[in-house]
């Protein structure tokens, strides 16, 4: 596999982003890179990230999260980030890059995991609970979902795919903008584009619009989601749904979970404020969900 790696210098004075880079090369080829803060015997909170963005969308969320003595694991994915990038297509794949984070995952030996999700960090967190239950407790899921090929989606996924397919013009952090309300500064727009300094960097970007199995794309995908939601619907541990009020893409996908996951039921489900990255736009509430669930009041301040 042809692998390669962003230069260090291209995440040189990010605004918000003071984390220690950790790294990890896995057995299978790719480096991983992920953020690793609060103390490292506290709870594990798992925040993944989704397409095209990485570990720095969830800058403003990471610290508060740590200070409450949560040990906040932000791993980028493979194709993003710090992580390593496969330049070839076809070396990206739905069930590979759940392979990769498993392999992080175990390699870590990540257990009381709470999952934080949304975007593709949903479709390959979501699986890698579904392969590995013991190691999970609770899931906080936001502006994601768990497709199969059975899936009615609405007309915004299809037109992002064919953009990302087709069109010679792919200005990530634009992108990221496009699915944010507030107005991010041109230097946090640069992060963004950071990880990737030209197309071979941007290959990941591309490609994972296209593995999502709805509508009849990837049926492969579509039968290993169809498993894991069979796992979901045996699933008793805590599972909250924190959508936001404005993402045109998985509005009403939190309705299936809540239904059809035993652990959703009497949870505390709440409506974020934002659009398809609600961790640009409601980071402060997010995290207070996030504290709130796994260091509830009564817990708080003893430790």
């Amino acid at each position: 596999m042809e692998l390669l790696r962003t230069p260090d210098e291209r995440f040189a004075d990010l605004p918000d982003y003071p984390f220690q880079a950790n790294y990890l090369p896995l057995e299978s080829g790719p480096r991983v890179h992920y953020v690793d803060e609060g103390p490292r015997d506290g709870k594990p909170v798992l925040m993944l990230h989704g397409e095209p963005t990485w570990s720095y969308l969830y800058r403003h969320m990471i610290p508060p999260v740590a200070a409450a003595g949560l040990r906040v694991l932000a791993p980028d994915l493979v194709g993003f980030g710090k992580s390593d990038k496969p330049l070839r297509r076809e070396a990206h794949s739905y069930e590979g890059q759940v392979a990769w984070m498993r392999e992080w995952l175990e390699a870590l030996d990540l257990r009381g995991v709470t999952l934080v999700c949304q975007d593709w960090g949903s479709l390959i967190g979501l699986r890698l609970l579904a392969e590995c239950p013991e190691r999970f407790d609770r899931v906080l899921l936001g502006n994601g979902g768990l497709p199969t090929h059975e899936l009615k989606i609405g007309w915004a996924f299809p037109l992002w795919r064919a953009f990302s397919r087709w069109s010679p013009w792919f200005p990530i952090g634009w992108i990221v903008q496009g699915g944010t309300r507030r107005r991010l500064s041109r230097a946090e727009r640069a992060a963004y584009d950071a990880p990737f300094p030209d197309a071979a960097h941007a290959v990941a970007a591309r490609v994972y619009p296209s593995l999502v199995p709805v509508l009849g794309f990837n049926p492969r995908g579509s039968d290993d989601n169809g498993r894991a939601w069979r796992v979901l619907e045996q699933w008793h541990k805590p599972f909250i749904c924190c959508y936001s009020d404005g993402d045109p893409i998985t509005r009403g996908l939190d309705r299936e979970f809540r239904r059809r996951v035993p652990g959703a039921a009497g949870q505390p489900h709440c409506t974020l404020r934002g659009g398809h990255f609600l961790q640009e736009d409601d980071a402060v509430r997010f995290a207070q969900l996030i504290i709130a669930t796994c260091k509830p009041p009564s817990c708080q301040g003893l430790e």
